[in-house]
């Protein structure tokens, strides 16, 4: 991390997480662990909570957390990044408590707290049809004391190792409307889900478990409910940026762990007698990818700094650290493999599980054309006339 200066609390944090995963994370165990074994480590995760204080770092200290900001967020995410951690760091610590501590309530209060303490995880289960897209219903049950839901929700990341799902569903409006909907707690275990849902498990290209859901009259509880009914859009919206700007911390962290890799292996490989280093062309190649990395970093960073912003001058700087973060994911990821030959994309090295996680994250929390025509939209709205 580079452009500006890290207080003395922001650096031990930085090195004592970089510490932490040079010596405990290791990339062959944990892809054993996702393709053998549970999918994760809990050892790690509670260590993250209990060792490190992790899971807290970035909550307000009413919400049980040590009072930390975006530049926190940004260390933590980029770090965990670099060491292509598959655990649910954004998920649970970022998604869920960013949508738990706004909603509020004695059943949020209580989640975060185990959230921080490394006993919850969290899944958010928002996907469907389509961007901007919520057909899910929610419906009172017919003594009116609790919702009935009905829908289906794709590829949720988490899922299978989730204590609590967060749902959104609808309770007015039409699917595509923004207004209406509503964001519901679910106790959960993928192994005996509640009656009614039926749970598909997958792994993603990346090698992060995931499930898609079918509810079909699914009861919840009253006070299943977070927050106000109908409300919960703007409440999402905020969550998800901070969750975006999160991953593409997450994705300057690969990049360059990528490119320093990239850098020591045409170091190492010798052609015509020579590290192949030393030709002017791949010189010129690993530079162009050094600049990509670096415009995507200075893209977060601007992301990071404008959560706390108006809305919509976050999600301008949100938008625009995607699609920028999506273009030098590419071109980072595809000119690493290349470089590496054949090899790059082998289980047995390193960079082909790096390109695997920037291609996904290319597409998560949006595409790079569906946040350019948001950004187009919010610059000028001329622009994004007849635009989703």
């Amino acid at each position: 991390m580079s452009g500006f200066v890290l207080t003395s609390e922001q650096e031990l944090l930085r090195e004592g997480l970089v510490k932490f995963l040079d010596n405990r994370y290791d990339l062959a165990t944990s892809r054993a662990a996702v393709k053998t074994g549970a999918g994760w480590q809990p050892e790690i995760w509670r260590a993250l909570a209990e060792d490190l204080g992790l899971l807290g770092a970035t909550l307000p200290e009413s919400a049980g957390g040590t009072g930390g900001g975006p530049i926190e967020l940004m260390i933590i995410a980029e770090a965990l990044g670099g060491a292509l951690v598959v655990e649910p760091y954004v998920d649970t610590a970022v998604l869920g408590t960013g949508l738990l501590r706004r909603t509020g309530g004695p059943r949020a209060q209580e989640v975060l707290a185990r959230i921080v303490a490394g006993t919850a995880l969290t899944a958010f289960a928002a996907t469907e049809t389509g961007p901007d897209v919520v057909a899910t219903t929610a419906l009172r049950d017919n003594n009116g004391d609790g919702w009935v839901l009905e829908g289906a929700k794709s590829v949720v990341t988490t899922a299978p190792l989730a204590t609590h799902l967060l749902v959104t569903a609808r309770t007015a409006g039409s699917p595509t409307d923004q207004h209406g909907i509503s964001l519901f707690l679910l106790d959960f275990d993928a192994a005996t889900p509640p009656p009614g849902m039926t749970v598909h498990r997958l792994r993603t290209i990346d090698d992060r478990v995931a499930a898609d859901l079918v509810l079909d009259g699914v009861r919840l509880p009253g006070d299943a409910l977070l927050g106000v009914e109908g409300e919960a859009g703007h409440v999402v919206e905020a969550a998800v940026h901070e969750a975006t700007a999160a991953v593409c911390a997450e994705a300057v962290g690969c990049m360059g762990k990528v490119l320093a890799d990239t850098v020591d292996y045409t170091r190492q490989r010798t052609q015509f007698g020579q590290p192949i280093s030393r030709f002017q062309v791949l010189q010129h190649r690993m530079v162009d990818m050094y600049l990509e990395v670096e415009q995507a970093a200075a893209a977060t960073y601007l992301a990071m700094f404008s959560l706390e912003a108006p809305e919509a001058e976050r999600a301008r700087a949100v938008s625009a650290a995607k699609v920028t973060i999506a273009r030098a994911a590419r071109f980072v990821g595809q000119n690493a493999v290349q470089l590496h030959g054949g090899m790059g994309m082998t289980e047995e090295l390193a960079v082909g599980h790096y390109f695997k996680r920037l291609t996904a994250i290319e597409y998560e929390f949006g595409t790079a054309s569906s946040h350019l025509a948001r950004y187009a939209a919010l610059t000028d709205p001329r622009a994004g006339a007849g635009t989703t």
